[in-house]
């Protein structure tokens, strides 16, 4: 799975979640989840179950903690999935 695939699933992921469509509309790498899509953090942890279950990957506590951005999202999601 190549990142413009894993961005995809991703958008597909966080869209029930935004309240801000004119940033989610321009997601990027940069994008913050909580800043610029105004997801909240109780939501925030429904977007990282929805990851594990997409990815079928188990996200640990520390990750969670980083994944406040498009970018490192990423990079966790890439990692988990290239140790499987």
């Amino acid at each position: 799975m190549n990142k413009q695939e894993i961005i995809s699933q991703l958008k597909t992921i966080v869209k029930p979640y935004v309240k801000n469509q004119e940033a989610y509309d321009n997601l990027t790498e940069s994008t913050d989840f909580i800043t610029d899509l105004q997801i909240n953090s109780a939501n925030l942890v429904d977007v990282i179950l929805d990851i594990e279950e997409v990815f079928d990957i188990v996200i640990d506590n520390q990750s969670m903690e980083r994944m406040l951005d498009v970018k490192s999202t990423l990079e966790i999601i890439e990692t988990k999935l290239s140790q499987k």
